[in-house]
């Protein structure tokens, strides 16, 4: 530790965005680096716990050597931190700007002063080792002959065929859509994951050995049976990719579209042609309605407001939460808190107001003579809890509203993997809908196959679909050559 009174002396600084009004006529990434002194200060203020809660089970996933790197940046060895910072995490480039950081809501200078600024140090990191050239392809010395199927190409699928790559495995990674990286690519808008880092790291990993196919759907144009017998294993890693639907009357209204439909058109759109193909989504000139919050909620708000919408409302179904921890949610547990990201203060900045609407139940679609959408029937709601102590809903008489839509966005999360591939491979599936596989062993009831991330684990984070896929690997390279040094 090599600044003991770090903690004291500094003050917490995380990157900053441009302002709200100046970033919406662009789609480039918000955030501004600090300068490389304050950067350092940064890394001073970890303390190094003696238990350090950052990289526990409440923190971090993938168990990220946090104070190790974090001293090292501040002692200027950013070098040295690279190499810390790869050992447990094989793309620091995307948890560093899309992870909500369990990490910092664990740090134990959280318990009573701002916590350390891990994600900023994080992306720090990999950019400057991406600046200094540090980044070169590293593929392997050896090949043990083994073959390895990776089914989809999200984070999961990708630090999955990583692994597997290093240790001589020779690894193809099968993915449906025309560019690899899933979520990574077409799920997460670019003013928050710039796709050109995304193609980076892919073509680092091509370099290395990697093989990309896009553009196969596995299930209809390759087999299971033809996959499973000209592999000596496979891996899915497709994914939660059945969006939560509203069965509510009026859904049959046009002008209704799932989040990830109306993110993944626009990404693709603004990639082939900057927009001007006009292949996607519009929300321009049009009043939207986002159902559901969360981060894929307010990446619907960003979008939106980035095409030109006339208004933008966002719907949540539970209540506002408490601006601070309370005794439901005691440190060092992740916090359920008001949590105002990018695109709130977008919309707080372009029209004057907060868009979420809370404790708000969506009962009916309004329609026009056309068969468009044209506004949303709601009644308010609160929770209580029931004899078990369960909350239920209830709601409040005398509250119903119809409001003005002309564009709704349903974004309320997924409910598992696609069924037609999971058929195909004939996997045993769990009680809610997701591939049946312990974490820990990650096989499947398939002999030599395996599952990993939200396919298996259910809708999660990003940095969980990168630790499975990492110990998916570690169980595949054990099955074909009797152990493992993978960790």
């Amino acid at each position: 530790m090599g600044r003991p009174t770090g903690f004291m002396e500094f003050e917490r600084k995380t990157t900053t965005y441009r302002q709200p009004l100046d970033r919406i006529g662009d789609y480039n990434e918000f955030g501004e680096e600090l300068d490389l002194e304050k950067r350092q200060e940064q890394g001073a203020r970890c303390m190094d716990c003696g238990v350090p809660f950052c990289h526990s089970s409440y923190g971090c996933p993938i168990e990220n050597l946090i104070p190790e790197w974090n001293d090292l940046i501040y002692q200027g060895r950013f070098r040295d931190a690279l190499v810390r910072l790869l050992k447990t995490n094989n793309f620091p480039e995307f948890t560093g700007r899309v992870c909500p950081a369990p990490c910092e809501t664990a740090c134990v200078l959280g318990i009573n002063e701002p916590a350390v600024t891990i994600k900023n140090n994080e992306a720090f990191i990999i950019d400057k080792a991406y600046e200094e050239g540090w980044m070169e392809p590293s593929p392997p010395l050896h090949r043990t002959g083994k073959t390895v199927a990776v089914v989809g190409s999200g984070p999961a699928g990708l630090s999955a065929a990583d692994q597997l790559n290093q240790v001589g495995h020779s690894v193809i990674v099968f993915e449906r859509d025309d560019r690899p990286g899933g979520l990574l690519m077409y799920g997460i808008p670019n003013m928050k994951l710039d796709k050109e880092l995304v193609a980076k790291r892919i073509k680092r990993m091509e370099d290395e050995g990697v093989v990309f196919k896009c553009g196969v759907n596995v299930g209809v144009d390759r087999t299971a049976a033809q996959l499973r017998s000209f592999f000596d294993a496979v891996v899915i890693a497709t994914g939660s990719t059945i969006p939560r639907d509203l069965a509510v009357p009026g859904r049959g209204l046009r002008g209704i579209h799932f989040a990830m439909e109306f993110l993944k058109k626009n990404t693709k759109s603004l990639l082939d042609s900057r927009l001007e193909d006009g292949k996607y989504i519009s929300a321009k000139g049009r009043k939207v309605v986002v159902i559901g919050g969360g981060d894929t909620g307010c990446d619907c708000i960003g979008t939106s407001i980035r095409h030109g919408c006339d208004s933008v409302v966002n719907f949540e179904l539970l209540p506002k939460p408490p601006a601070e921890r309370t005794d439901e949610m005691p440190w060092p547990t992740f916090p359920r808190i008001l949590k105002t990201d990018y695109g709130h203060q977008e919309a707080i900045a372009k029209f004057g107001k907060d868009p979420r609407e809370y404790g708000i139940l969506t009962k009916e679609f309004v329609g026009d003579a056309n068969g468009e959408v044209s506004g949303i029937k709601t009644v308010r709601i609160f929770w209580e809890k029931d004899d078990q102590g369960r909350y239920q809903m209830r709601e409040i008489p005398g509250s119903e509203e119809t409001w003005e839509a002309d564009l709704v966005l349903l974004a309320m999360g997924f409910l598992g993997p696609d069924t037609q591939l999971t058929d195909e491979f004939s996997v045993d599936m769990d009680g809610r809908g997701n591939i049946k596989a312990v974490h820990g062993s990650f096989a499947t009831s398939v002999e030599g196959v395996f599952a990993c991330g939200d396919c298996r684990r259910g809708q999660s984070l990003v940095v969980w679909a990168i630790n499975e896929g990492r110990g998916a690997a570690r169980e595949t390279d054990r099955y074909l050559m009797g152990k493992t040094y993978l960790p």
